[in-house]
């Protein structure tokens, strides 16, 4: 939970909370720009990085597909909390494969997936709709403890025969891992006929029924935009069969073929973003999301904060504390207790830690300077990470300054932005972990920008 929002100390005792984020919260994290720009880039419609280089992925074909891998590798790598390994299993094939470790249950397994190769050029629908939310949901939730274990896994070789999927299943079974779902997705961008018609497509097979049932349920629980169709027997042709072979729990999500309303581009090169209906995939991910974060269970650690006019106050008890200078990101040397009274103006933070599981809290601009504070959600910057483009809105009847801190604290931009919508063009700067912070008068706002691929 690496937001970061900036509240002003008052000159009278006051309270500001900042609420540890919950399901909802997580499921409206999912970005549309951000799904996008990653589609925009895997599929070779604009140009990416891989490596420090400037590069093109325009084809994922099976022995084409070393590039596209190398992308999925570096996305997983700069990310929290993930385990990243890539699994050869023949000459040509590799699995990607990024594990989150469950704080309380690490052994209870659940599975979210995609086939990342294609057999033509840009490949859109087929799979990179499926690879995109894969990253998306991994880009969000390998910011929180969870109960349970997540493995984000991105199969090879699916369109001759799901042997990553075989590979990697089979050596789950052999080594007895306790999976507990997995779903798969593949296909899920385009309605043509704007019904917001999908599939879940499910056997019989371990619990994969209640698995079904468990999505249908959270459609009416989150409020979704989306009409299902259950196929039973469903289709064996993706990924999720090889699990059923192994007696595993598995679904296939994705748009709908029941209803003959799959992609007219189907396994050809005009299978490109502008053939997408973006709400309906958009929609859909949001729904994956919320099954994922449903089934890995949050741990429940408050991370919020009481704010006075002299003290920081952690409002999680029996925990352990470690204070942090946000500016410098480096611990406070023996600031270690539930409270904390700074000594100078400042940003500030605190991480608590649970058992195994820590989390940091917002950062705090605390100042004595002046009263006034902008309410939570009147600005937002994004994406975040961020490869090229920062987009920054807020709802305020005055300009705002910009500026961005290395954390070093060196001022690296200052830029006066005059609209209420700004796009800022960030691909001159390094990869790496910046402070951006906006004032208008006394009142100020800062959040960590990560700048990578």
């Amino acid at each position: 939970m690496k937001q970061l929002f900036s509240l002003l100390s008052l000159s009278v005792s006051v309270m500001s909370t900042l609420f540890a984020q919950t399901e909802l919260d997580l499921i409206n994290a999912v970005n549309l720009d951000s799904l996008s720009q990653t589609l925009q880039e895997f599929t070779g419609e604009v140009a990416t990085s891989v490596g420090g280089n400037s590069v093109t992925i325009l084809n994922r074909g099976q022995a084409n597909n070393e590039l596209a891998g190398d992308y999925l590798v570096e996305k997983f790598n700069a990310m929290d909390n993930l385990s990243v390994n890539t699994q050869a299993f023949n000459t040509n094939g590799r699995n990607i494969i990024a594990t989150q470790l469950g704080k309380t249950n690490p052994n209870d397994i659940y599975i979210i997936c995609a086939h990342y190769d294609t057999v033509a050029d840009y490949c859109a629908d087929d799979n990179a709709s499926g690879t995109a939310t894969v990253l998306e949901i991994a880009r969000i939730l390998s910011t929180q403890c969870m109960d349970n274990t997540l493995v984000y896994a991105l199969w090879d070789e699916e369109e001759i025969g799901l042997r990553g999927a075989n590979f990697y299943a089979t050596q789950a079974n052999n080594n007895g891992d306790n999976i507990l779902g997995v779903l798969n997705i593949d296909m899920m961008g385009y309605d043509g006929d704007g019904d917001d018609d999908f599939d879940i497509d499910v056997r019989p097979i371990a619990n994969s029924l209640a698995m079904k049932d468990d999505l249908v349920n959270l459609l009416s629980t989150y409020n979704f935009n989306l009409n299902v169709n259950v196929v039973n027997p469903g289709t064996t042709a993706s990924d999720h069969a090889r699990f059923w072979d192994q007696g595993f729990s598995a679904v296939l999500v994705g748009e709908s073929w029941e209803n003959s309303d799959q992609t007219p581009y189907y396994h050809s090169s005009a299978d490109r973003l502008s053939t997408l209906d973006l709400p309906y995939f958009y929609e859909l991910a949001k729904l994956i999301m919320s099954y994922m974060v449903t089934k890995a269970s949050l741990v429940s650690v408050d991370n919020s904060l009481t704010v006075s006019s002299s003290t920081l106050t952690s409002n999680m008890n029996n925990a352990s504390y470690q204070w942090v200078d946000c500016n410098t990101n480096l611990p406070l040397i023996s600031e270690v207790s539930q409270s904390f009274s700074p000594t100078a103006s400042g940003s500030y933070a605190v991480e608590v830690t649970v058992g195994s599981c820590t989390e940091l809290s917002s950062c705090v601009d605390y100042t004595s300077l002046g009263s006034d504070t902008f309410k939570l959600n009147t600005i937002k910057i994004y994406p975040n990470p961020a490869s090229s483009t920062l987009n920054i809105e807020h709802s305020l009847n005055e300009d705002l300054t910009l500026e961005l801190f290395s954390l070093d604290g060196k001022k690296i931009l200052q830029k006066v932005l005059t609209e209420k919508r700004s796009k800022l063009n960030i691909s001159q700067f390094a990869q790496g972990t910046y402070f951006a912070r906006l004032t208008q008068n006394k009142k100020v706002f800062s959040q960590k920008i990560v700048i990578g691929n």
